[in-house]
Formats: structure tokens, sequence, C-alpha cells
């Protein structure tokens, strides 16, 4: 996907709730390439022009992994802590 489409993918799963900065985002997009997690190679887009796509490399999926796992740790360990405690309501 190019970057304008990865801005709009998330905006659309969020219902936009999440708006996306173009100027944080391709500085990102660099980060994440030069740290071996995603690759890029130019090509043309639905509009016929020029862009930069970009996708996952075998790195950025065991990142995402790894990541997702930690996520998921720590917002139940929020949950523990924002639910009411059985036996004290």
């Amino acid at each position: 996907m190019h970057g304008y489409g990865i801005a709009r993918q998330i905006e659309q799963t969020s219902d936009d709730l999440l708006s996306i900065n173009y100027g944080t985002l391709y500085p990102a997009l660099l980060k994440l390439e030069q740290e071996g997690y995603i690759a890029s190679e130019w090509g043309l887009s639905d509009r016929n022009r020029e862009a930069k796509y970009y996708q996952l490399t075998r790195a950025g999926r065991k990142q995402l992994e790894t990541e997702t796992q930690e996520w998921e740790q720590m917002t139940a360990i929020l949950a523990r802590f924002l639910s009411p405690k059985k036996g004290y309501a």
C-alpha cells in the first residue's frame, strides 16, 4: 500500500476517530524501513501517479506479532484496574 492509502486505511478502520498527519506518517515509514520492518518500492498509483509502496518484511511481521502480544498483555492488566472488583461493589 502507498503512504496515502495507509493513512486512509487507518482513518477508515478507526471510523475517522484517528486522523493521520502526513508530516509524521512519512518520517515514521522511513524509520520503519531503516529498521528493516518494512520495504518499499516505487510504482504507479490507481491514478497513474508515481507512488512509493510499502510492505511488511519478515522482521516486520515478527515485530508486529511481538508488539501485539505486549499490547494485549498491557490492555488485560489495565482492564483489571478499570473494572469493578467482584464483591466490592
